[in-house]
């Protein structure tokens, strides 16, 4: 049986790790990465690409599938997921300086999304960017493309709502590990071609969730 409490207290323990000042030099190398669930929710699917800065070409990409040994619990899907972020991380030949995490960084009740969990383990820094609000409130954001406005929970600020492409819904940008508040919208805002999300999550989304996607990019990379 899963202790739902201690977990929760080890988010708690693990949040005061984070860093959230920038601690990196200008990436070489911007990795995006993905997970889902394939076989009915039994195996849990890992995508991570990684691209060259500031090109955005695509360096290399992965998947790894590993047996869903965590079940869904809202607030603790990080465990589930970074097993097999892990396994796919150990596939790339080149390691990216810098990780966008389809999911949370602080953005997240005890400030450990999935961002965090993943730039903690891998001691590199990440940035969470979310397709919906897991917590903390904001102002109404203006329709104009590159409107932000500041997540904020406790009366402290934990990310930025950003609106990053006309009629589309905002994403939810947060610090994982290593890197500050600022910066994290900054570099967002780098990977951003048009599409509601940056190219490095944009593709680890692709390749993770849509067969023709993956096909298309392994035609484009031959």
């Amino acid at each position: 049986m899963i202790d739902t409490k201690l977990l929760r207290q080890e988010q708690t323990t693990k949040a005061k790790q984070i860093i959230l000042t920038d601690n990196f030099a200008t990436p070489n190398l911007i990795a995006g990465a993905d997970v889902g669930l394939e076989e009915k929710g039994t195996i849990t699917r890992a995508a991570m690409v990684v691209m060259h800065w500031p090109s955005l070409a695509i360096v290399e990409y992965h998947i790894a599938r590993i047996p869903t040994e965590f079940p869904y619990i809202p607030g603790l899907l990080s465990f589930r997921e970074y097993p097999a972020l892990l396994a796919v991380w150990e596939k790339l030949q080149h390691k990216p300086d810098l990780i966008m995490v389809d999911g949370q960084g602080i953005a997240h009740p005890r400030r450990f999304g999935v961002a965090s969990h993943l730039g903690l383990l891998l001691d590199i820094p990440t940035i969470g960017i979310a397709k919906s609000r897991l917590c903390g409130h904001h102002e109404a954001l203006d329709e104009i493309v590159e409107s932000c406005q500041p997540l904020n929970d406790n009366n402290k600020q934990i990310g930025w709502v950003f609106r990053s492409k006309k009629r589309c819904k905002p994403l939810y940008i947060s610090p994982g590990h290593k890197i500050s508040l600022d910066a994290s919208l900054l570099w967002v805002k780098h990977c951003i071609k048009g599409y509601r999300l940056p190219e490095p999550t944009r593709w680890a989304d692709g390749i993770s969730s849509n067969r023709a996607f993956f096909n298309r990019m392994k035609q484009n990379l031959a």
